[in-house]
């Protein structure tokens, strides 16, 4: 397999301040990657990276035979204005920006192909609901909607399983493992240890710096658990994070 993206000693951050140092790897084209850690490591950043949102301080992103624009980013639920007056098919329209143009217009074949999206995340008959009255659940199946309209050879997922029902999350789980089947590159931030072990082959851990990056059952072995804890307790005391991560709820990084 070749790498799709190579990080070369990678330092990221905002206004001059590191969140991720010295990161060297490589996401190998078609992998299903989670990226794992402590609040505040960086992980958000790490994303926002490599859409090219963010540049480096230091080191080198390169992306091997694919433009910016054939990445496909979901940020975290939060982010989304849900307030906008809008309606569940001009969100997923969003997703034709990158053969259309922001502003171009909804073709005929295009139907089509909204409704084919609705249909795979369970939002058939809602086109023409406003999102500010959609459950998280439907927010998010809206947002992986727009996604799979873009048709994108690199997808990164911040957070997409937070704060949702779990029949949404066993829905989307499934939708992520389609593109992994279609040799897409897929790279989620994720929170939920068990869900890491059981669905993504491939981890990265980050605790700012990389502490394991390889096969799941590795990279999340106890001893390295404890080292990114250990890690993050030394930069931030405020930052508990365990094993059974996932039984609380968070907000994502703060980085």
């Amino acid at each position: 397999m070749s790498a799709v993206i190579r990080l070369d000693d990678l330092t990221l951050g905002y206004d001059g301040h590191p969140a991720v140092h010295h990161l060297d790897g490589a996401f190998e084209t078609g992998s299903l990657t989670a990226i794992v850690g402590p609040n505040g490591s960086g992980k958000s950043t790490l994303l926002k990276g490599i859409t090219g949102a963010l540049k480096p301080l230091g080191g080198r992103i390169e992306h091997a035979g694919i433009s910016v624009r054939e990445i496909a980013y979901l940020p975290q639920i939060a982010e989304i204005d849900r307030t906008f007056p809008a309606v569940v098919s001009d969100l997923v329209s969003l997703g034709f920006w990158k053969s259309r143009g922001l502003f171009g217009a909804i073709r005929g074949v295009d139907r089509g192909a909204l409704d084919e999206a609705l249909q795979a995340v369970g939002l058939r008959g809602f086109e023409q609901r406003p999102i500010d009255t959609l459950s998280g659940g439907q927010l998010q199946r809206a947002l992986f909607a727009r996604v799979l309209l873009q048709d994108a050879r690199v997808i990164l997922l911040d957070e997409p399983f937070t704060a949702i029902d779990e029949k949404t999350v066993a829905d989307l789980i499934a939708l992520v493992q389609h593109w992994h089947n279609e040799k897409r590159t897929v790279i989620a931030v994720l929170h939920d240890v068990e869900m890491v072990r059981r669905v993504f082959p491939q981890t990265l851990l980050l605790a700012r710096e990389p502490i394991a990056w390889g096969a799941t059952s590795e990279t999340l072995h106890p001893e390295n658990l404890l080292k990114a804890r250990r890690m993050t307790e030394a930069w931030d005391e405020h930052a508990p994070w365990h094993d059974h991560v996932a039984k609380h709820h968070h907000h994502g990084d703060a980085a």
